[in-house]
């Protein structure tokens, strides 16, 4: 397959129709057949759709090529891990800092470019469906702020990328060219902004959860600002989400009572949650499609697992499946934050329980006895039904939280009492002292709140921070601030290689 993976551009309706509703919901005459010039005639059928272009978004911890999984081993807080030194090329070599365009695997571009065309498709439509006209601005909203969030991966990721806007067919999928890092940013921010004066203040508990509303597209806004170095933009709209610091804001979010609580497997759509991913345990997922996006589960909970878990008759170590034993936390992690009240709920400490006689495991590659509680598997979780019971944990996973836009914008912010004020309240929730906002204290306080979910990487990379802090992990700096571009979509393209990359 010798093409950018934009080949999904024109096959990508199907897929999101097939891959995301049942027959009894959608059906598809003649069967065999998608035809994208009749098939987007009403709101039903557009609404499949534009599940279609959420499902990219359950590439935060669903499949073992899961972002979150990724950007933690590449960063100081935690090693790849895993059997051995190959157990997944691309986690390792991304651990170690060796990434080459052959080990990089191709789905952290293509799974988001087929959001980005899922999205574009939609859009396209849209005008021509019979739907009221509120509904269609709802719809068309959505699908906006999703390309800007796989566009916002995508840039962060390999940088020189190619903007796309409108579906390619089987003539044009060559011709897309890398444009400047500023274009793409550019496009999220006119998406977002776009989006949000149509999106919902609030959503259908009941029916809606998962979608996106006005306070959601914000958040990604404002993170969008601050990877720009747009500190006042970012304030300004952070605010918007954060309302008055430790009070409900304006779309009813308001951090949780206590930090363990977010962990809480069956405490789905909570009120800290900005931008969450849905994942069940009643998908049946098993090894036949694992990884193809048909896949339900949260992948990251077995992939953290101790491996040969077990423990005595009568013991207090929690009760685990055993699991693959990847991400586990670097003794650095365990040192800055051993005295942190969230210690517990972040990490596992099963080097202690062993040593206690309390739990028993097989300790793997690069192993420390340190796990990443957030996503332990529980066994009271385990799948009973259909399905591989490994592929079928029903844990979602936070995109962005309150607390992470509350950092963001005291970052933003950067000194004065309202940012002193979100630090505060980050940290009194942690049953932790008022200490000076300053950005070391911001920076801690990141690592501390936000450790095991995927934004250490970025953030060391934002900051300025990675090559000193990633300089026993073999980084480059000018190199290893993004992934190379995978040799396959290099080769037949008018796409060029990252600098310094092969």
């Amino acid at each position: 397959m010798k093409t950018i993976k934009f080949k999904y551009l024109y096959i990508a309706a199907a897929m999101a129709v097939l891959g995301s509703c049942s027959e009894d919901f959608v059906t598809i005459d003649p069967q065999g057949k998608f035809d994208t010039s009749t098939y987007f005639s009403n709101e039903q059928q557009c609404y499949a759709a534009l599940m279609g272009v959420y499902d990219p978004i359950r590439k935060n911890t669903g499949g073992f090529e899961n972002l979150v999984a990724m950007l933690n081993a590449g960063s100081d807080d935690f090693y790849a891990g895993g059997g051995s030194a190959t157990d997944g090329n691309g986690i390792q070599n991304f651990s170690t800092h060796s990434l080459t365009s052959i080990s990089i695997p191709g789905s952290y571009w293509n799974d988001h470019y087929q959001g980005v065309s899922r999205a574009n498709i939609l859009l396209d439509k849209l005008p021509g469906a019979t739907m009221s006209e509120t509904v269609r601005a709802r719809f068309a909203a959505e699908a906006k702020t999703l390309r800007a969030l796989y566009y916002f991966n995508l840039v962060r990721l390999f940088k020189n990328i190619p903007l796309v806007l409108v579906p390619l067919n089987t003539q044009t999928i060559y011709d897309p060219e890398q444009v400047a890092p500023s274009v793409i940013y550019a496009q999220i921010e006119k998406d977002l902004l776009e989006a949000i004066a149509a999106l919902p203040n609030t959503v259908v508990a009941e029916t809606e959860a998962g979608r996106l509303n006005k306070g959601a597209a914000q958040a990604i806004l404002g993170k969008v600002y601050l990877f720009e170095g747009k500190n006042p933009q970012a304030a300004a709209v952070l605010a918007q989400v954060n309302g008055t610091p430790g009070q409900v804001n304006q779309y009813g979010n308001k951090l949780l009572p206590e930090f363990s609580d977010l962990w809480v497997t069956t405490n789905k759509f909570n009120a800290e949650s900005l931008l969450e991913v849905s994942h069940t345990s009643a998908g049946n997922s098993d090894w036949t499609f694992w990884g193809t996006g048909r896949d339900e589960g949260n992948t990251l909970n077995i992939m953290v697992g101790p491996r040969g878990y077990s423990r005595p008759t009568g013991s207090t170590a929690p009760d685990l499946p055993s699991g693959w034993a990847f991400n586990v936390a670097t003794q650095k992690l365990y040192d800055v934050m051993k005295d942190d009240p969230r210690f517990g709920a972040t990490i596992l400490d099963l080097k202690a329980l062993k040593a206690a006689g309390k739990a028993n495991y097989i300790p793997a590659y690069q192993d420390t006895g340190y796990f990443l509680n957030k996503y332990l598997p529980r066994q009271s979780d385990v799948r009973t039904g259909g399905g591989n019971a490994e592929l079928n944990y029903k844990q979602n996973s936070y995109i962005i939280r309150l607390a992470d836009t509350y950092l963001m914008e005291a970052e933003a912010l950067g000194s004065g009492a309202r940012a002193q004020a979100l630090l505060d309240e980050v940290r009194k929730r942690a049953h932790l002292p008022s200490v000076p906002v300053t950005l070391a204290a911001i920076k801690n306080e990141r690592r501390m709140e936000l450790a095991g979910e995927g934004h250490r990487f970025f953030d060391l990379v934002r900051w300025g921070d990675a090559a000193s802090a990633l300089a026993d992990r073999g980084f480059n700096a000018g190199t290893d601030e993004i992934f190379p571009i995978p040799y396959t979509e290099l080769n037949g393209t008018k796409l060029k290689q990252n600098p310094n990359y092969q």
